[in-house]
C-alpha cells in the first residue's frame, strides 16, 4: 500500500463539520469561520531525519525547509501564512546549539513573510529528529485555487526549473512561491493549482483526479534544471563534486524532471486565451522566475507525453511513500 492509498483509506469517512469548505484532499484545508472578507487555510506537514534531511545538513537549513513546506502549500492555494505551530521530536541525545540554529533558519524565513511562530510541542523520538509544522493561513473570499478546476483546453504552466534538487540542495533552501501566486490569483483566472513536491509526473496526477480530466505534456517544453543534467552526467560517469543518491536507476534529465521532487514550485492551469497576457505581464513582475506552458489539459484520462517520436502515455510517477 503506498502513501496515498492509504490516505484514501484512512480520510474516506472522517467527520467533517459546517464550517468545512474543502477537507482533506487538497493542499490545506479551508475552513469558512465567518469572517466577511476571507477563508482561513490550515496546513500540517513533517520533516524526517533520514527521509527529508541528513543529520549532517546545516540546522538553519533544516529549520528553513520544515518551514518553508507548508508555506508552499499555503501558496498553492493562493494564500497567505498567518501563524505556525512547531512540534519537535529529538533523540535523547542533541546538541541544544544545533537545534537553536534550527530555530534560527524556521525564524528567519516566518520573518520574510510575515508569520508568528506561536508555539508547539517538544518530544523524544529515538528513531532521530523529526520536526511538525502546523500553518494558518487565509484566503480572500472566492480567491482560493484547487486542485478540482482544471478544465480541457487549459494550458499547464509551471514555475522555475525542475529536477535535481536533492543534488543541487535547492530542496534545503527554496522560496515558497508565495507572492507569485498571490498574484496569478488577482490577476488571472487560474482554474487549478497545486505546488510541486512529489515531482511534476505524481502531483500533475493529483490535479487531474481532481478535476476528472487528462493532460498532454511537450517534453521539449519540460523546464529541466542544470542540477538534474548534472546529476544525470555523474550517475552515469560515476563522479560528481555534490553528493549524488545512490538508490535507484539512472535518471535521464527529463526523467528526473518528470519525477524527481522537491522542487517546491507551482504548477497550475489557465485558460489558453491568457497564455500571452500571462507570460508577459509575469515577464514584467517576476523577470529572474522562469514561467513555462508545457502542455495542455484534455478531455481524457491520464498523462500522455509528445515528443519527437509522437505520443504516448507517460507511465512514471513521483515520489511515494511506503512504495
Amino acid at each position: 500500500m503506498n502513501e496515498f492509498e492509504l490516505i484514501a483509506r484512512l480520510t474516506h469517512s472522517l467527520p467533517s463539520g459546517k464550517s468545512v469548505v474543502v477537507g482533506a484532499g487538497d493542499d490545506c484545508a479551508v475552513l469558512d469561520v465567518g469572517l466577511p472578507d476571507r477563508l482561513l487555510l490550515f496546513k500540517t506537514d513533517a520533516v524526517v531525519e533520514g527521509i527529508h534531511f541528513r543529520a549532517a545538513d546545516p540546522p538553519e537549513q533544516i529549520g528553513h525547509k520544515a518551514l518553508a513546506r507548508c508555506l508552499s502549500d499555503i501558496a498553492a492555494m493562493a494564500g497567505a501564512p498567518d501563524a505556525a505551530v512547531i512540534t519537535l521530536a529529538l533523540p535523547r541525545s542533541f546538541e541544544p546549539g544545533a537545534i537553536e540554529r534550527l530555530y534560527d533558519g524556521m525564524s528567519a524565513l516566518a520573518r520574510r513573510h510575515e508569520v508568528s511562530i506561536v508555539g508547539g510541542e517538544t518530544t523524544t523520538n529515538p528513531g532521530g529528529m523529526l520536526i511538525s509544522v502546523a500553518v494558518l493561513g487565509h484566503v480572500p473570499r472566492g480567491k482560493a485555487v484547487l486542485r478540482s478546476g482544471a478544465e480541457a483546453g487549459d494550458a499547464i504552466w509551471v514555475t522555475g526549473n525542475l529536477g535535481g534538487s536533492l543534488f543541487s540542495g535547492k530542496h534545503l533552501d527554496f522560496e515558497p512561491r508565495l507572492a507569485e501566486a498571490r498574484w496569478l490569483a488577482r490577476h488571472f483566472g487560474i482554474h487549478a493549482m497545486i505546488d510541486v513536491s512529489d515531482g511534476l509526473a505524481g502531483d500533475l496526477r493529483h490535479v487531474l483526479k481532481a478535476s476528472r480530466v487528462g493532460a498532454e505534456l511537450l517534453a521539449a517544453s519540460i523546464p529541466i534544471s542544470r542540477a538534474a543534467r548534472e546529476a544525470s552526467r555523474a550517475r552515469l560517469h560515476g563522479s560528481a563534486a555534490r553528493p549524488v543518491p545512490a538508490d535507484g536507476p539512472v535518471k535521464s534529465p527529463l526523467q528526473a524532471a518528470l519525477t524527481d521532487g522537491e522542487d517546491f514550485e507551482l504548477l497550475f492551469t489557465a485558460a489558453a486565451r491568457d497564455a500571452v497576457p500571462l507570460l508577459d505581464a509575469w515577464k514584467k513582475e517576476f523577470p529572474g522566475t522562469p514561467l513555462t506552458c508545457i502542455g495542455k489539459i484534455t478531455a481524457g484520462e491520464g498523462i500522455h507525453l509528445r515528443d519527437r517520436e509522437g505520443i504516448r502515455p507517460l507511465t512514471a510517477h513521483g515520489y511515494e511513500h511506503f512504495s
